[in-house]
């Protein structure tokens, strides 16, 4: 079974883009953040074209937004909010085999690394305690699963360009790393992209806007994540950061899809 997630980064405004992931890639299940749409206007009909006639959508006008895309039956689909917002972050659905698939945007915390200073890192943070605690006292505990998404932290030396320079850069920064560790800890998730790619190679999945050539620049970091539950890691069968996607025209996601292919 083929995985991908992607911060598409607006469905609507990208439906082309992912109609050439999916011939490109051929997914059975396809996770997206940052849909920025409400369900009603969701690009449905063109995804069931292609055979996604299952649909688990949580989204908002403008922001966030969280679905699940997929030819195999979902069940028992749940929606989860933190920090008392309906702000469209994180979803849930079943697959055969008893595996829980979570869908996971985590908000990006601003440009201040600083909680009395800022508001959206103070979220950020207090988002990442909420499922922490929530991760380590639930019965998510007991259950199979797989967790993708935009987790918006890169959390190894090599999950960025320079680690020296983004030590004070939201995304990077110890606290939000120690966040993101004890996230992953609660659960004893693995993380798939380092099972495949050591740790001392450079692996990013998102590259900014900013940059006037992003591929000559490299300025990376890696942003959006698989994790797996350890009884699926005999299962694990291969892995990519799909790069090229961030060359597509017109007007690309400033994150990649990233693949898992599970042996199930």
């Amino acid at each position: 079974m083929r995985f991908v997630t992607w911060n598409i980064n607006s469905v609507r405004l990208r439906i082309a883009l992912l109609e050439r992931l999916i011939d490109r890639l051929n997914p059975d299940v396809i996770c997206l953040q940052e849909t920025k749409v409400p369900d009603a206007e969701f690009p449905k009909q063109p995804l069931q074209t292609l055979g996604y006639d299952h649909l688990h959508v949580h989204g908002m006008k403008g922001y966030n937004g969280v679905a699940i895309l997929s030819r195999v039956p979902l069940s028992d689909t749940r929606a989860h909010d933190w920090c008392g917002k309906r702000d469209c972050r994180h979803i849930v659905a079943g697959l055969a085999g008893g595996i829980d698939l979570h869908c996971l945007y985590v908000p990006s915390g601003g440009d201040v690394p600083d909680p009395e200073q800022n508001p959206k890192f103070k979220h950020k943070l207090q988002f990442l305690d909420e499922l922490t605690e929530w991760s380590a006292t639930s019965g998510i505990l007991s259950r199979t699963a797989v967790l993708v998404g935009d987790l918006n932290i890169a959390p190894l030396e090599n999950d960025v360009w320079s680690h020296k320079d983004m030590l004070t850069v939201v995304s990077h920064t110890p606290v939000e790393v120690d966040r993101l560790d004890r996230l992953r800890a609660a659960r004893d998730w693995v993380d798939v992209a380092r099972h495949f790619v050591p740790a001392d190679e450079k692996l990013y999945t998102w590259w900014s806007y900013r940059a006037k050539d992003w591929e000559r620049s490299d300025r990376g970091r890696r942003l959006d994540h698989i994790w797996v539950t350890p009884d699926l890691t005999p299962k694990l069968a291969g892995f990519e950061v799909f790069r090229a996607a961030r060359g597509w025209q017109p007007k690309p996601s400033d994150h990649v899809p990233v693949v898992l292919d599970l042996a199930l």
